[in-house]
């Protein structure tokens, strides 16, 4: 005690001292945690439409406002499917192709909030489908291009064109939107193969191990830092719906010459037995994929074996592997590297094996389950699926088929790496194929460098704010102490 009262002159300013520091501890800690907790998303969006050879599909992504350089961040929000035909199919009505559009636009007025409809940029990719207009007739492939320009104008977002993407952009901007998806491009891991198959063209797209012999087939991507050399390559033609005009070509060009006239009938092993149905010759002859042939029979009878080997031997005559001007090819002279990695088949490839319930195993049992669905009798295969349309349904066995040709023969995949193949639709909520990545290279939301990273998470941050908290609180409590082992002391000396 001291010699006015005996009371420590230490405590009270001791007191205050500790109370301050320790409010602005807490206010700091508050504030921190307060300014770094997670706010109401605000997402902004963007739309892309994948005008193909048979159909048009609109879909609309959204991403987080405040975090457009992330990867992984865009996700698809919502995709509506265009009725009727692809564009290609109104070129002797242009008019028709913008209008088709009109639903699903007002849809997608719908999905995206009203004040976000301004910024919210609008692109259209036209494929095979409009390639193959352009070159049999140019000026009307301007014209429905026009047509839809004008109809996505209408509307009250950003219209950012309306154009036919090439082959090569088609395969590159595929590989992007899967291994985007994936969250490979950040990963030392590696990357997956792109394998896409529309109706008019199929594009191969992946990291070789050899050098690209072809200039042509050769794209250079610099994505979040990392430098990426692709193979690439799209063949116009051999989509599933344009490969089987060709075939069928092939077979009435070969009864033509049997019966020296117009077949009455032709017997085909890639459809099921059974299968009996009219068809028009012009149907087969009516694109540029196929050499127009007269004949003086329009009409034969289509008639199925249901033969799977003999269908694979026909299918094989579509595919030149006999030349090859590079050191190694997949078909019609055009340089391939060795296949290698993993790949992802999306598009045709996923929907026709699927449906098959093919998507699984090695190929020796996805050829002998194909071979055993080709021969089962068309009247079976009907009661089996009666909500598919019979157009459709009776093409699966050609197709399944065409697609393992393609595959093996085409791209030289073997029984040792076909289980490197996965046939995939969606990733995540997000479908496979080349829209997500067209709409990213567009917009600059892949940056050529890797963005900024904080130092640490969100919850990093929160844990390290604790510790210092803690440690600030040990702090003062060794200063308690030690003022109050000199009051002890201090008063000791006075008695």
């Amino acid at each position: 005690m001291d010699e006015q009262g005996g009371k420590n002159p230490w405590n009270r300013p001791v007191a205050i001292f500790l109370a301050a520091i320790t409010a602005v501890i807490i206010i700091m800690v508050a504030i921190s945690v307060v300014q770094n907790k997670p706010l109401h998303q605000k997402y902004k969006y963007g739309i892309v439409l994948d005008a193909g050879s048979s159909h048009t599909s609109v879909f609309i992504y959204e991403w987080p406002a405040e975090k457009e350089n992330n990867t992984g961040m865009v996700r698809q929000k919502h995709t509506c499917n265009v009725k009727g035909k692809g564009i290609s199919s109104y070129s002797a009505n242009p008019q028709g192709a913008g209008a088709s559009l009109q639903e699903c636009m007002e849809e997608a007025m719908q999905k995206i909030p009203a004040h976000r409809h301004p910024e919210t940029p609008v692109y259209l990719g036209a494929t095979a489908g409009m390639r193959l207009l352009r070159m049999e007739d140019e000026k009307a492939s301007d014209k429905v291009l026009d047509s839809v320009a004008q109809s996505l104008k209408s509307y009250p977002f950003s219209y950012r064109g309306a154009r036919i993407i090439s082959g090569q952009e088609e395969g590159a901007f595929g590989w992007i939107t899967v291994n985007y998806l994936s969250e490979n491009l950040r990963k030392p891991t590696g990357t997956l193969g792109a394998l896409d198959l529309g109706g008019a063209s199929t594009q191969i797209t992946f990291i070789p191990q050899q050098k690209i012999e072809s200039t042509n087939n050769s794209i250079d991507f610099r994505l979040y830092g990392n430098d990426y050399h692709l193979y690439t390559h799209s063949f116009l033609c051999y989509g599933k719906d344009q490969a089987l005009k060709i075939s069928m070509g092939k077979i009435l060009e070969s009864a033509i010459e049997a019966y020296k006239t117009g077949p009455t009938e032709l017997r085909d092993p890639c459809f099921h037995p059974g299968y009996n149905d009219s068809k028009t010759v012009s149907s087969f002859f009516n694109s540029p994929c196929v050499e127009k042939v007269k004949l003086p029979n329009e009409n034969f009878f289509h008639m199925g074996l249901g033969n799977w080997s003999q269908c694979q031997q026909s299918i094989r005559t579509i595919f030149n592997t006999g030349i090859c001007p590079y050191t190694r090819c997949s078909f019609n002279g055009v340089f391939q590297p060795s296949v290698y990695g993993d790949f992802g088949a999306f598009s045709a490839f996923f929907f026709v094996m699927d449906f098959l319930n093919l998507t699984s195993g090695t190929l020796t049992t996805t050829k002998q389950k194909l071979e055993a669905y080709c021969s089962t009798p068309w009247n079976k295969i009907v009661e089996n699926h009666p909500q598919i349309n019979k157009k459709y349904l009776s093409e699966y066995c050609f197709s399944a088929t065409y697609i393992l040709t393609l595959l093996e023969d085409g791209y030289k995949f073997t029984s040792d790496n076909w289980k490197d193949i996965r046939f995939i639709k969606k990733i995540g909520d997000s479908d496979a194929g080349w829209t997500l990545g067209y709409m990213l290279n567009l917009t600059n939301m892949i940056p050529a460098e890797a963005p900024d990273t904080p130092l640490m998470p969100y919850g990093g941050y929160v844990t390290f704010m604790i510790l210092f908290l803690l440690l600030i609180l040990l702090l003062l409590f060794l200063v308690c102490f030690y003022f109050h082992r000199s009051n002890r002391t201090a008063q000791k000396d006075i008695i």
